[in-house]
């Protein structure tokens, strides 16, 4: 008989977590509001991915997931500084996008007159939003800032890729450390050293980071099902943050062949890249990957490639045509086979409690 006494960490009791889950922020359309509150109303923790949002737009998006729970949730920011590019770095980039455009029947392409949302403004909007959880991406933020946050009640994470990173927001005042493994799908958040020297797994990483830094890690890399949040808690985590797992849920609003790319991946249908959006992120091989891939010379550094490829896989997303979607996924993506298709987020999160729950008694873990 599976022993059912709740499981408990710092993490989790803190948010009132029935399931060690934090639901991955993930830009581009598979975390709306709706999938947010879904997560958090099953008793995990759901996470806006905010990142390309203007402020009035975040402060909407955030609206609307109050409107739909009162529970704990979470905003996720990149942290970016202004991007100003030179007239050459853009049109060497869109020489390259260019033909792929012409082939979904677009004019080619022009500078932009923006690339990204100011994050400094992103910022001040997210502390006079007091939201729960507040997580970062792509580097660090100050003490000052920090502090700001914390005064407003939000409990802020930090995102590393290795221990010197973990360490960094450790010193900044950060609340916990997501962990994020090599097999994680999405943009690598590395920002201290090479791109190249941050690719650890998972399993490496997330004790490591539990040793060196003393604060709550959140695993993210590879964990799809009940077995794998079981090895990240065995490892010293306090909670698991799944991206890929809810790609493919009613909610997630990426196109359909997106979401059929995802269950039919094989285990080795990834690759990293920065020739998509300028910046190293692993997705499913397609052919935007394969031609740009061709001219990494010609790629203009994130998040000035990003906005240039945008009109480009918005269209390929109307169209449904995922050979020129930017289709971010994890390595663990063919372990969520076995779920039914268009699964909602509450019951993934229902599946994913009862695995780990029988996944645990199954190897003793709570035995006295």
């Amino acid at each position: 008989m599976m022993n059912t006494r709740r499981f408990a960490s710092p993490f989790a009791e803190r948010f009132d977590l029935r399931v060690p889950i934090v639901q991955g922020p993930m830009a581009g359309g598979p975390t709306p509001p709706a999938m947010v509150a879904a997560v958090s109303n099953a008793g995990a923790l759901g996470f806006l991915a905010a990142s390309a949002l203007a402020p009035e737009k975040l402060a909407s998006e955030v609206a609307a997931i109050r409107a739909l729970t009162g529970r704990p949730f979470g905003v996720n920011l990149f942290v970016l500084e202004p991007c100003a590019p030179d007239e050459a770095t853009v049109r060497r980039a869109l020489e390259a996008i260019d033909p792929l455009r012409a082939g979904l029947g677009l004019p080619a392409g022009q500078p932009l007159e923006r690339y990204a949302p100011d994050f400094r403004e992103q910022l001040e909007m997210l502390i006079e939003l007091r939201v729960p959880v507040v997580s970062f991406t792509f580097g660090a933020i100050s003490v000052e800032d920090v502090e700001r946050l914390h005064a407003a009640g939000s409990y802020v994470i930090g995102t590393a890729t290795h221990v010197a990173e973990g360490l960094a927001w450790r010193e900044l005042g950060a609340d916990a450390i997501v962990a994020q493994g090599a097999e994680a799908g999405g943009h690598r958040g590395t920002f201290i050293g090479r791109f190249e020297d941050a690719l650890v797994g998972t399993m490496a990483l997330v004790p490591q980071l539990v040793d060196a830094t003393g604060l709550p890690v959140l695993a993210a890399g590879g964990i799809m099902d009940g077995r794998g949040i079981v090895a990240a808690l065995a490892l010293g985590a306090q909670a698991v943050q799944m991206g890929t797992a809810f790609l493919t849920c009613a909610e997630s609003a990426i196109p359909a062949d997106w979401k059929a790319r995802v269950r039919s991946a094989s285990d080795i249908a990834t690759s990293v890249t920065r020739a998509i959006s300028g910046r190293h992120a692993r997705g499913i091989r397609n052919p935007l990957m394969q031609r740009l891939g061709e001219h990494l010379d010609a790629v203009a550094p994130y998040p000035v490639q990003n906005a240039l490829t945008q009109e480009l896989r918005q269209s390929a997303g109307r169209a449904d045509n995922g050979d020129y979607l930017s289709l971010w996924s994890g390595q663990g993506a063919p372990l969520g086979r076995k779920r039914r298709e268009g699964l909602p987020a509450a019951e993934l999160v229902e599946q994913l409690h009862a695995e780990w729950r029988t996944a645990a008694a199954d190897i003793g873990l709570f035995a006295a």
